[in-house]
């Protein structure tokens, strides 16, 4: 699984799980706290998890998060599978810009940094900011029905940059990431990766997308992934291939993004469906690293459903959002802070000595203690 110099099995080698040293001395101080075992449910778990992470006891609080979409348009979207327009994923980029879409709100209301990155919109480069595109690798995806959605090349460059923005951001000094995309088409492609590495059906992981589609472009969307799926069968065995076939260059670049992340040991939160469905595809590449990955919420869709089984992941939410953007790792963002900071700022209890034994009473004060509970 090597291309271009890119050596897949590398990540392997290169990631590690999160201390579990460093975990059991979390759970130990966690029992010093005085409260009791599971008084704070998932918060317990989220807090050791986080202080594993990052190596250190007591845990650091969550201060610098950021968010990352991934952009992009995919070919398929041409046949109908969306309730938007093929080729519109710049228009919700712009929204996102101008701080009018969910991601920009809830980002905005949490004090997060937000960052988009174009793989593979479909729009002139000019029309966009230089540090939104300067990652990009083509102008839309192929269809994945009928053609490669990137070429070798493509797909080697789009998992490249997706490394190259983890590493941006660890070097920043950014300490947990919330990972979204923004696309038109992207549902459709992640339920052909999810349905070919779970060896299930088209109709298994079909859902209605983020726009929520109706039963007719359902049809078509399952139909879709029907032949995408014969296409991404044979590729199965390498992932690069499989990423050139049918994922397009913002799944394939949100790969290298989740893998490489793990190798800087910085945690990320997933959103829905598409980024479980890089997160399956990194988990086949290196089995350690999701141990570096949150699920945010259920989304409701199917594949999501699909691919967090296979993981044993289990979302910190339950809201059925399908907006994407990441608006789901955002939403349960607070969560995870509660979690460092409870973990962080619950001080240890000194252990209470034993109070000293009460002296034996002497036969003649047992006597006159069993002649007085007589007479009463």
């Amino acid at each position: 699984m090597s291309d271009g110099g890119l050596n897949l099995d590398d990540f392997g080698d290169l990631i590690e799980r999160p201390s579990i040293r460093v975990r059991r001395k979390a759970e130990e101080r966690r029992t010093r706290t005085g409260l009791p075992p599971k008084a704070l449910g998932r918060l317990d778990d989220l807090g050791v998890w986080l202080a594993a992470a990052q190596g250190r006891v007591p845990v650091a609080p969550v201060q610098r998060p950021r968010a990352v979409l991934f952009a992009g348009d995919h070919g398929v979207a041409e046949l109908g599978v969306s309730a938007r327009p093929a080729g519109s994923a710049a228009t919700l980029v712009r929204a996102v810009l101008d701080g009018a879409s969910p991601a920009a709100v809830l980002a905005r209301q949490a004090g997060v940094p937000l960052r988009v990155a174009d793989l593979s919109l479909d729009c002139p480069r000019e029309e966009l900011p230089e540090e939104v595109t300067r990652h990009r690798v083509r102008r839309g995806s192929g269809r994945l029905d009928i053609e490669d959605a990137l070429t070798a090349e493509e797909a080697v460059r789009a998992f490249g940059a997706g490394m190259a923005i983890a590493d941006e951001e660890a070097d920043a000094g950014t300490d947990l990431l919330v990972l979204g995309d923004i696309s038109v088409g992207g549902t459709t492609a992640a339920g052909v990766l999810i349905a070919a590495m779970c060896g299930t059906d088209a109709s298994v992981v079909t859902g209605r997308g983020g726009a929520r589609i109706d039963d007719l472009a359902w049809m078509r969307k399952c139909a879709a992934i029907r032949d995408g799926l014969r296409r991404a069968r044979p590729a199965l065995g390498d992932q690069l291939q499989l990423a050139a076939a049918v994922g397009g260059a913002d799944l394939t670049a949100m790969t290298g993004f989740l893998l490489q992340c793990a190798v800087r040991r910085t945690p990320v939160l997933l959103d829905g469906v598409v980024s479980a469905a890089c997160a399956l595809v990194g988990q086949r590449i290196a089995f350690r690293a999701p141990d570096w990955w949150l699920t945010g919420q259920a989304s409701g869709e199917p594949g999501q459903a699909k691919a967090l089984d296979r993981m044993a992941s289990e979302p910190l939410l339950d809201h059925g959002i399908t907006v994407g953007e990441g608006a789901g790792g955002l939403l349960a963002l607070p969560l995870v802070r509660a979690a460092a900071a409870l973990a962080a700022e619950l001080p240890e209890r000194p252990e209470r000595k034993p109070s000293p034994a009460a002296p034996e009473a002497t036969a003649d004060e047992s006597g006159r203690a069993d002649a007085i509970a007589e007479a009463t």
